[in-house]
Order: C-alpha cells, then structure tokens, then sequence
C-alpha cells in the first residue's frame, strides 16, 4: 500500500482556470504552462519536448492563444543559418503574471474551504 496516500499532508489543491472566446479555450492551464517553457527555452519546439507534447501541438496552442488576444502572446522568428527562435512578448508576461496571480488569489480566498475539503477526503 502507499504509505503517501494515508498522508493527509499529500493531498493538494490544484485550480484549472479557464478562459473561453466562444467555443475556445483562450487561455488555460496548458497555454499557460507552454508560455512559461517558452519563456525558458526561447523555441516553441524545446518547451513542447519539456511538456511532453507535439512540436504541432504546441504551435496550434500558441497560433490559438495568440490569435485570442489583443497584442501576441509569442513572437517568432523563422529559422535561417542561425535558427529561429521564440520569444514572450511583454503582452504574454503581463497574461503569465496575471493568471498566476488569479490562481493564488482564489486559493488564498478560498483557504477555509479548501481545508474542509481535504479533511472530508480519505486518509
């Protein structure tokens, strides 16, 4: 048996905020994570191989992301004799600090009732 899963200090809180255009998710979780790869490698192809995703995948998302806001996301340069590269415009910082800053806030607020939860939760 795992000795973790009768740890009541394993369990954790985790939110998945979502922003939806219409039909699309705009911005999330995912996206966000991406930018933040993005953010440390400077490609879209080495932040896909750290997520564990398609270079195809993660082009869609950011093309998706980028077409979802006012001001890109990403900027990208085409690759040459150099390579390209991948860079997160200011717009895709203020968009990383702002839902990161969603996300700690809710928990903050929420602190009461997320320790409820965990305690109605199985050791």
């Amino acid at each position: 048996m795992n000795s973790s899963l009768n740890d009541p200090s394993s369990h954790r809180m985790q939110l998945r905020m979502r922003v939806y255009r219409g039909s699309d998710i705009a911005i999330g979780p995912g996206k966000i994570a991406l930018l933040q790869a993005i953010e440390r490698t400077h490609s879209i192809s080495a932040a896909a191989r750290e997520l564990g995703m398609s270079y195809r995948r993660a082009w869609l998302l950011v093309d998706e992301l980028n077409r979802s806001l006012r001001e890109p996301a990403v900027a990208t340069a085409t690759g040459g004799a150099h390579g390209g590269g991948s860079a997160v415009t200011p717009s895709g910082l203020a968009l990383i600090q702002c839902y990161r800053a969603i996300e700690d806030t809710a928990i903050t607020a929420a602190a009461e009732q997320i320790a409820a939860l965990k305690r109605m939760l199985a050791p």
